[in-house]
């Protein structure tokens, strides 16, 4: 069974090496049975203007990495979308989102991929808020995070408690469906929506998406530390909430 990490990169020069070194460093997990799923890296530079494109190219040298470049920035929905491309062309069985700034922690990878691998869960939302630790930053932050999610909520009828989380995992069938249109960080609230949404199977036999939420660690960077989300992106998450819900 192999698993893709989708990995979208900007400016991550001082950083990329060690995410990878920590991916690395943790076992991959194991399908039923005990067989180590077989583990393949996507790192789509996105347009980045520091040395991130020369790091993506050294380390695509290696078999289990493939790097993918856009030429110029596009956003992080448009990086993803492009590694979701590129899972389908490897042939992944399921994919998992992580970033490249050291915010969250790949030895939560087991667990995030947990319900998959048991054959309960079609997607897994990783969550910051529940039974794992999280570096203590921005009180405004949280508290807009949490209403986004409450108005992701009311609109999809999902229990979440997280939506802006980055460690997102889906079966095959789930991410060679799932559409992403927004080019920056309103991916997060579309692909919940369109989640929200989505059948799998066939004829009688096709059936809401099996969604589960797993808690995840969080070591959330300052914009000192080169956080690069802003207001207007929250602002952009209540108008991608409204649209993808009602009319996309």
């Amino acid at each position: 069974m192999r698993l893709a990490i989708l990995i979208p990169v900007y400016n991550e020069q001082d950083l990329l090496r060690r995410a990878i070194e920590r991916i690395d460093a943790v076992a991959p997990p194991t399908a039923p049975g005990g067989t180590p799923l077989e583990r393949r890296i996507v790192l789509v530079n996105d347009g980045s203007s520091d040395a991130s494109a020369e790091i993506v190219d050294d380390l695509a040298q290696r078999d289990d990495i493939m790097g993918v470049h856009h030429p110029n920035n596009r956003g992080k929905g448009a990086a993803i979308r492009s590694a979701l491309d590129a899972a389908s062309e490897i042939e992944a069985d399921i994919a998992l989102i992580h970033d490249a700034d050291l915010e969250y922690d790949p030895q939560d990878h087991g667990a995030v991929l947990a319900p998959i691998l048991a054959g309960d869960a079609d997607a897994v939302i990783g969550s910051r808020f529940i039974g794992q630790s999280h570096r203590v930053l921005y009180y405004w932050h949280s508290l807009a995070n949490r209403f986004i999610t409450l108005s992701s909520n009311v609109l999809t009828n999902l229990n979440l408690t997280d939506i802006e989380c980055c460690s997102k995992a889906f079966t095959r069938e789930v991410f060679a469906r799932l559409e992403i249109k927004e080019p920056r960080f309103g991916l997060e609230p579309e692909i919940i929506a369109r989640l929200s949404r989505m059948r799998i199977g066939e004829g009688e036999t096709t059936r809401p998406l099996r969604i589960f939420e797993v808690g995840v660690r969080y070591a959330g960077r300052t914009y000192a530390e080169g956080k690069k989300i802003t207001w207007r992106d929250g602002v952009s998450a209540l108008r991608c909430i409204l649209y993808y819900n009602l009319l996309g």
